[in-house]
């Protein structure tokens, strides 16, 4: 009997480069590491290849990667070197917009970090090239890839008509090491690097990337913004002024379903007894949702039956990508950057099919039009409509 095997093309491999060899970059290339630990057949292999520092202890930390060839100081070498297919630049935000278009320019697909540069106008100069030069670029927002996460995400795509009228949305990422007056300085602190959105733009775009997803752009927002220290210490045993913006809380205007519907983000350097807090909650009439990185394993849904109740639902490793980690076991921001470069992997072969992206570039734009129309309301001191 004859027959005609059915043989699947081979994904060519996704090799990597590095920009910024820090705390993020050391991430990044340690969940590589665990590429092999994805199942998932819609994944091409992915290895890191080139890292750039101009830290030589940052450059010596990678020389333990068994995959990487190329250790540089001179960020144009990895720019430049043909085995590069995609790099992850992780630096400072005032350097996002030269480095993203360097990349760019040399043909490189980018994961940018968040927030896509300093401000709006560097965030749509970025978004513009890689149209123009017809890039794959994706923004790093790995929280949203938190079991919980993704299930709320796939409810409010699949049945949001369950939850009857959507009377309210929060959203927030809170952390608390600021609360320490002592803490030094470092550059998230000063308008200059990390831009005048501060808090905004450091954890802003992990608050809107569901949000923003689901259509629930702001269009109208009423912003309290709050100073912490005035300075900190420099660590050299002077002082520095810390003139960003620590806490952000945003009460905004979003049309859900014809209807007009409160949502409120917050993004707080400092909250008191929040290590690295992410949540969601989303309440309509009929039903709810709500999730927090605090209690990892459990999302909490609402139901209005005949008595209104929450029920708690235990988590186990539930990723949008398949691995073999047994589903009874428990999920970490490990597993959330693996996830979420699977993502940007498979997206970028075309074999994401329906599972959960990673933040586009427009939508990076989208939060900063929001911040920008939050700062003018922080000096107004009025609701501003967002551009």
């Amino acid at each position: 009997m004859n027959s005609t095997a059915v043989q699947s093309v081979a994904l060519p491999p996704l090799r990597w480069g590095i920009i910024g060899g820090g705390l993020m970059g050391r991430e990044f290339a340690s969940a590589l590491g665990r590429w092999f630990a994805l199942t998932d057949p819609d994944l091409p292999d992915a290895r890191l290849i080139a890292v750039c520092d101009t830290s030589e202890p940052a450059r010596e930390w990678f020389q333990r990667v068994p995959t990487v060839e190329q250790i540089t100081d001179d960020a144009d070498e990895v720019f430049n070197n043909p085995n590069v297919d995609a790099v992850y630049i992780a630096l400072p935000h005032h350097l996002h917009r030269d480095f993203y278009l360097r990349a760019l320019e040399a043909g490189k697909d980018v994961l940018a970090e968040k927030p896509f540069g300093v401000d709006l106008q560097a965030a749509r100069e970025v978004r513009d090239a890689a149209k123009r030069l017809g890039r794959f670029v994706r923004v790093s927002s790995e929280i949203p890839f938190w079991p919980g996460a993704q299930r709320i995400w796939h409810e409010l795509s699949e049945n949001l008509d369950t939850l009857g009228r959507i009377l309210e949305v929060r959203a927030g990422f809170y952390h608390s090491s600021d609360l320490d007056p002592q803490k030094p300085a470092n550059w998230k602190r000063q308008n200059a690097f990390c831009g005048e959105a501060g808090a905004m733009n450091d954890l802003g775009m992990h608050v809107a990337h569901i949000p923003l997803r689901l259509g629930w752009k702001p269009s109208r927002v009423y912003a309290q913004l709050q100073h912490g220290f005035p300075t900190r210490p420099d660590g050299r045993g002077g002082e520095v002024v810390c003139d960003t913006w620590d806490n952000a809380v945003l009460s905004c205007d979003v049309s859900i379903a014809g209807e007009d519907v409160p949502m409120c983000w917050e993004c707080k350097r400092m909250a008191p007894g929040h290590m690295n807090t992410w949540s969601l909650e989303v309440l309509g009439t009929s039903g709810g949702w709500r999730f927090s990185t605090q209690t990892p394993k459990t999302l909490y849904r609402f139901d209005r039956g005949r008595e209104q109740s929450w029920s708690a639902i235990d988590l186990g490793y539930a990723g949008a990508f398949s691995a073999v980690t047994g589903g009874i076991f428990e999920f970490g921001f490990a597993d959330t950057l693996l996830q979420m470069l699977a993502s940007f992997a498979c997206e970028r072969a075309g074999t994401l099919n329906g599972r959960f992206g990673m933040a586009t570039p427009d939508e990076a734009v989208a939060s900063h039009e929001v911040w920008q129309a939050a700062l003018r309301s922080q000096q107004e001191k009025r609701a501003v409509e967002v551009g």
